[in-house]
């Protein structure tokens, strides 16, 4: 009973290492690569920018406020040095009240992990777990060892945050980018989690092109990633071989390397795109790096050659989701859309359509409604479109079944009922689904030789209203409402023996409903005078 006394005094007494390194906490840094004014701890700001400042906006920052006790980073600004300093100290501060966290030992506690989406298959599961009134973690998951190791501080190397470049043993993971007049350049690193996609000129030369390393797969495999205790090799996924007229083939093995080499006048094996694909887990730790390679030949005559690379990322044990942008849309990108299926037990995931996209009629050649259905285009973010098609009526054609076929034309055979409001809306964020407002309006038809009239729809009109979201300097393209409206005509029976064509049109709208920004200023009132004609003399 004394030891057990004595080590939970000595836990008492030892203070818990710090979670969060309040020298890197910066609320106020919101532009990219460059100096947020009055941001004192902006790391992108210079001596040259601190010296144009006029105070700093966030003079104290601090981890979580309820801990007993933390560090505190303070800035100020040293107005009688010339030029202007600024000043950085890093105090420990203490709580005064008496109700504050002693240690934060609770390992799940430490870094944001995605919780487990319910699904119909795993949701009685999660309610016998969660259900109750109360739940507890595992006993293993908590940490009474005041001397070990604090978990953060043990995968501070191997946990990346977003945009951080990808570390390998000798540099960063190398990702050739555009520079001057299009030509590569190997200083662009791979961010985490910054999907990219690149296109560049690279100079070549057949003589020496087995001594050019840009055009060897070695030079994109042979540096390991760091992660955690161990690194992580980039294994080959597969290689493809391009012919000198475009055509490609895939190699049944992409264990052996193929280094570029010389042979009847032509560079063969020579790097024309690299494919990355890197696998992580949900706290930043990367557990795998594969690459894609197409190879090609290069002929004598060439001086220069274009060479694509591209990386994504994919978290484990998840499927990789196309985005339309991070978080606002992208002009040009689909439409991210789903639906919510009946019965589920709760409304708290959206299941996507087939595509998992908004989709409008697909015109063809021959212009034929019923051979166009199933025929359906992806409507693109900022893009207005238009397509329809022609349909034949007769007299044989009953309404009913014209009807439905014309509705499947034009709506698909699964229409959405809700639309992702940000490219980068996932399924269990209900709020950032918006609805489908479905309006049908009718028109009148008149023909002569009457005898029964029947309701088709004609055409279907998307209006997608979106709004600029988020900070002026990077605003973020927002959708906040969508109307999709089904106009119907009606269609009186025709005669025996006639005939009458009618044409179907699908369309989408978009419209920016985005407030104009006011300006900081206000413009100088109009004085309305007359001068004396002598005012300017002697100028004229």
């Amino acid at each position: 009973p004394a030891d057990t006394s004595d080590a939970a005094q000595a836990r008492v007494r030892s203070a818990p290492a710090p979670v969060t390194d309040v020298a890197r906490l910066c609320v106020c840094d919101l532009l990219v690569a460059q100096c947020d004014t009055n941001c004192c701890c902006d790391p992108d700001c210079s001596a040259e920018d601190f010296s144009l400042f006029t105070t700093c906006s966030i003079p104290v920052v601090i981890g979580d406020s309820q801990l007993c006790s933390q560090k505190a980073a303070v800035y100020s600004l040293d107005v009688e040095a010339n030029p202007p300093e600024r000043i950085f100290k890093l105090i420990d501060q203490v709580n005064p009240s008496i109700f504050c966290i002693h240690a934060t030992n609770y390992e799940q506690a430490l870094y944001l992990k995605s919780p487990e989406i319910p699904t119909a298959e795993n949701f009685d599961e999660l309610l016998d777990k969660f259900g109750g009134a109360t739940f507890s973690a595992e006993p293993d998951s908590w940490n009474l060892d005041p001397d070990a190791q604090n978990p953060s501080e043990a995968n501070e190397t191997s946990r990346y945050e977003y945009g951080v470049p990808v570390q390998t043993e000798d540099a960063f993971l190398r990702l050739p980018s555009p520079v001057v007049s299009s030509w590569c350049s190997d200083a662009n690193p791979a961010g985490f989690l910054v999907n990219q996609a690149t296109k560049c000129i690279r100079s070549v030369s057949v003589e020496n092109c087995d001594s050019i390393q840009a055009l060897s797969m070695l030079f994109y495999i042979n540096s390991s990633i760091l992660a955690s205790v161990f690194q992580v090799n980039i294994t080959v996924q597969s290689i493809a071989v391009q012919s000198v007229n475009g055509m490609r083939t895939f190699l049944s093995s992409a264990e052996a390397l193929r280094l570029p080499m010389v042979l009847d006048g032509l560079c063969i094996n020579a790097v024309l795109g690299v494919n990355y694909h890197i696998t992580h887990t949900d706290t930043g730790e990367i557990i795998e790096a594969a690459a894609a390679f197409v190879l090609g030949a290069i002929s004598r005559e060439a001086l220069s050659i274009e060479q694509s690379f591209e990386i994504s990322f994919t978290q484990e044990n998840t499927q990789p989701v196309p985005l339309s942008g991070n978080p606002g849309y992208v002009v040009g990108l689909p439409v991210r859309a789903g639906f919510q299926p009946q019965g589920y037990p709760f409304p708290a995931a959206f299941l996507s359509n087939k595509h998992g996209q908004l989709t409008i009629l697909h015109s063809t050649s021959t212009q034929d409604c019923l051979a166009a259905q199933g025929a359906r285009a992806p409507v693109l973010f900022g893009y207005n479109m238009i397509s329809g098609c022609k349909l034949r009526i007769t007299a044989a054609m009953k309404c009913q079944p014209l009807a439905q076929t014309l509705l499947d034309v034009l709506k698909g055979q699964s229409f959405p009922e809700y639309v992702a409001s940000f490219g980068n809306s996932q399924a269990q964020d209900v709020l950032d689904w918006v609805p489908i407002t479905q309006l049908h309006i009718s028109e009148q038809m008149i023909s002569h030789t009457l005898q029964s009239s029947c309701q088709i729809p004609v055409s279907l009109g998307i209006e997608v209203k979106w709004t600029k979201y988020g900070s002026l300097v990077n605003p973020q393209a927002r959708i906040v409402n969508v109307t999709a409206t089904i106009t119907s005509t009606t269609l009186k029976q025709l005669p025996s023996g006639r005939e009458r064509i009618i044409p179907i049109t699908s369309s989408v709208v978009f419209t920016d409903i985005s407030s104009p920004a006011e300006p900081s200023y206000k413009a100088w009132p109009t004085i309305n005078i007359k001068l004396p004609f002598d005012f300017f003399y002697p100028f004229v």
